[in-house]
């Protein structure tokens, strides 16, 4: 099955779009007595937002005085959300909330500010994906390597299938023995 994402495109992503301050702009105007102080945060939120996705996983940073960053490898992912609101689907924007196994119920990571989502979606879908499997996956081993043959195997799975039943038969008698006749 071919992907439906461009992986260089999305490995070249480092900011977000332009639309996000446009929508910050719109929510910090929305409370009109609070804007002196949302648009500010929202500008610096924007302009120090960074993002990296690499071959081990994602991190995105952001922040002046209060700095921080979030690294998540691929094997940590457990669940990706998508999410928007009237405003971010009119801009064509959405959030990707990327849940680990960290206990807690919010997510790890919200991706935001970007109109190419669905494919980092997917992208972030196949790298978690390709991480499982390749770590969950036993090597295959052909019949022909293990030196027996199928006929000679169904017979020792024959062999082992009576002996165990003729264990469980001398079991049964040895308890019917004990609660029959053993003390007079």
């Amino acid at each position: 099955m071919k992907p439906t994402f461009d992986e260089g495109a999305i490995l070249a992503i480092e900011r977000p779009h332009p639309k996000l301050w446009t929508y910050y702009l719109m929510v910090s105007l929305v409370i009109v007595p609070a804007a002196p102080i949302l648009v500010p945060l929202h500008w610096f939120r924007y302009h120090t937002m960074r993002y990296k996705f690499t071959a081990e996983g994602v991190s995105m940073s952001w922040g002046i005085l209060f700095r921080r960053q979030v690294l998540l490898n691929y094997a940590r992912i457990q669940d990706i959300h998508l999410q928007s609101n009237f405003v971010e689907r009119w801009l064509g924007l959405a959030r990707l909330l990327v849940q680990t196994a960290s206990g807690s119920s919010s997510a790890e990571m919200t991706i935001e500010g970007l109109p190419e989502f669905e494919a980092v979606r997917d992208f972030l879908y196949s790298k978690m994906r390709g991480v499982k499997d390749h770590h969950q996956a036993a090597p295959a081993v052909p019949a022909a390597s293990t030196g027996v043959a199928d006929g000679e195997l169904a017979n020792t799975l024959r062999e082992v299938a009576a002996e165990l039943r003729g264990i469980r038969l001398a079991l049964g008698e040895r308890t019917d023995r004990k609660e029959g006749g053993g003390h007079v």
